[in-house]
């Protein structure tokens, strides 16, 4: 059903890209793998230039990400509550939210832009940690981009097979996993580094 709506979004071209993935980065599931690849199929054709497609797509999950943020700041703790479980968030998924974004507010911004499934949701445990809009912001950026960039261009490259791209984020995936890891790994030995000794 996802699939249909986003073929439907689609038909819209470049303001098609832009709505997919407002709707995608504030809590509606819809999927980019699906949208940046078309995104960059327009280009292809002729029907937009490759950087306007990027950018589509870039600032279309940026106005999702912030419309999600406000969201969950403003309509604070109670109401995603009440309502989130019927996006899937339950009370102790909340809790540990807190808890994630107290030791890593900025790292889990960026990565989670970075992982399919989890990028539509990132937004909420953002805002019902208050983690300042300007961080929020410029870390969603830095997350958004490298995905934006790549499926797009990805789709421009492959043009009207752009539509197989599906399992590229499953290896993708992969490289994000492997650098979360590597800055897991960072964050704990400068912990350990400023711990005194003795």
């Amino acid at each position: 059903m996802l699939t249909h709506a986003a073929d439907a979004i689609l038909a819209l071209g470049l303001m098609g890209v832009f709505l997919g993935m407002v709707l995608e980065s504030c809590y509606i599931p819809v999927p980019s793998e699906i949208i940046l690849p078309y995104a960059g199929y327009l280009a292809y054709s002729g029907r937009a230039s490759l950087p306007a497609a990027m950018a589509a797509g870039l600032a279309g999950g940026l106005v999702g990400a912030v419309i999600g943020y406000g969201i969950a700041r403003w309509g604070g703790r109670p109401l995603v509550e009440q309502y989130g479980r019927y996006i899937g968030v339950r009370r102790h998924e909340i809790e540990r939210a807190d808890g994630w974004f107290q030791r890593h507010g900025d790292g889990a911004v960026f990565f989670g832009r970075l992982l399919p499934g989890v990028r539509t949701y990132i937004s909420l445990p953002a805002g019902i940690a208050d983690m300042p809009f300007g961080r929020f912001v410029g870390f969603t950026l830095l997350g958004a981009l490298p995905w934006t960039v790549l499926f797009t261009y990805l789709g421009y490259r492959l043009g009207s097979s752009y539509a197989h791209l599906g399992p590229v984020s499953h290896y993708f995936l992969g490289i994000v996993g492997l650098l979360f890891i590597i800055w897991v790994i960072l964050l704990w030995t400068r912990s350990r580094r400023r711990r005194p000794t003795g």
